[in-house]
């Protein structure tokens, strides 16, 4: 039996301005016994893939194996002076997206050239708001494309040799106005994330969901000290247009497991769908799908506040840039002073 293993996480969920981004991932793994736990693709890839940097001169190089690991250990610091602050977040993400299913030749897609080609590669269309506009800027702008194209050769090579396929590569990315929209609608600030991962989770069932021959799974990182997840599963899944319904298999402090069924169709057929969905603190520590859909929602983010930045910089050169995390983009919006208008600071600023 074949396994759809799935990762889901978000990276912006507290700041005060900027997009909250939801990642996901999707690999096909062959040769899975239903009842087992979910592969260790870190070990299955350990030839082009590992968890820290690697040191020294392989590092960059196009010998130098890939770094996966939750988003927040890749980030260099923005002070950096030696690396630019995204180069293993762009390394990661830009090389797998290189490998994925219904590519070009061997299977390998096309890279992109700028920041707006990413983000269409990722699902994204339009910007959350006027001030994510502007002219593309180059993508990749960490690391070269040649070691790139050598990175992904190389992956492409782990991945046959282990009977994986990188399926789908995408992210949702909520503006400053739908946040805030949904948080007056719904008064609870959660319901952001739950919008994404329903629209993520309703996407792999329509695809994967109600094949016979093999196996969905999914892993999303938990959110806080929450541990029940079946009711708003229902919910999201029927807002996203899946409705199913929500068994539970486990919860517990470390994760909770639910199986959703309902009615599969792929507009020829029709017939009963199921997968498994699982919510865990540190997921991203576990499971490199998730790991994997942590560094695209990172990366996303903050190639949209660097046009954040540029944006109101054309207003106040001198303005220094922001993260948008809630006591610098304090600073940030006093420093902007009266170059925003009224309406524009209120569209701006997250209320949650």
């Amino acid at each position: 039996m074949a396994l759809f293993y799935c990762g889901i996480d978000e990276a912006g969920y507290g700041p005060l301005l900027g997009p909250l981004c939801v990642g996901m991932t999707a690999f096909r793994i062959e040769g899975w016994e239903e009842g087992r736990p979910a592969p260790d693709l870190w070990s299955s890839l350990s030839s082009a893939v590992c968890r820290k940097p690697e040191r020294g001169a392989r590092a960059m190089s196009a010998l130098g194996r890939i770094a996966v690991d939750d988003s927040k250990n890749l980030k260099l610091a923005n002070s950096s002076k030696t690396r630019d602050p995204l180069v293993h977040l762009e390394r990661g993400v830009l090389t797998f997206m290189r490998c994925r299913a219904g590519g070009t030749s061997k299977g390998t897609v096309e890279p992109v050239s700028d920041d707006a080609a990413l983000f269409r590669a990722l699902g994204l269309v339009g910007a959350p708001a006027v001030w994510y506009g502007g002219e593309p800027s180059p993508c990749p702008r960490a690391c070269d494309a040649g070691v790139l194209g050598i990175s992904a050769s190389m992956l492409e090579r782990t991945l046959a040799g282990a009977g994986v396929t990188v399926e789908d590569m995408a992210c949702r990315a909520i503006g400053e106005r739908e946040f805030n929209r949904i948080v007056e609608v719904t008064g609870t600030k959660a319901a952001t994330t739950e919008r994404a991962i329903g629209e993520h989770l309703a996407t792999i069932w329509k695809r994967w969901a109600g094949a016979e021959e093999h196996a969905v799974r999914v892993v999303c990182d938990r959110q806080g000290g929450r541990t029940q997840y079946g009711a708003s599963l229902a919910r999201m899944m029927n807002d996203a247009g899946a409705p199913v319904v929500a068994e539970t298999l486990e919860e517990g402090p470390e994760r909770s497991r639910y199986e959703l069924r309902g009615k599969w169709s792929d507009g020829s057929a029709s017939r009963d769908g199921r997968m498994v969905v699982m919510f865990m603190s540190e997921s991203e520590t576990h499971h490199l799908p998730v790991a994997l859909a942590s560094m695209t929602a990172k990366l996303v983010r903050e190639m949209f506040m660097a046009r954040f930045n540029r944006f109101w910089a054309a207003r106040v050169p001198e303005l220094k840039p922001t993260a948008g995390y809630r006591q610098d983009g304090w600073r940030w919006l006093e420093d902007l002073g009266p170059a925003a208008s009224d309406d524009e600071r209120a569209a701006m600023i997250r209320r949650a």
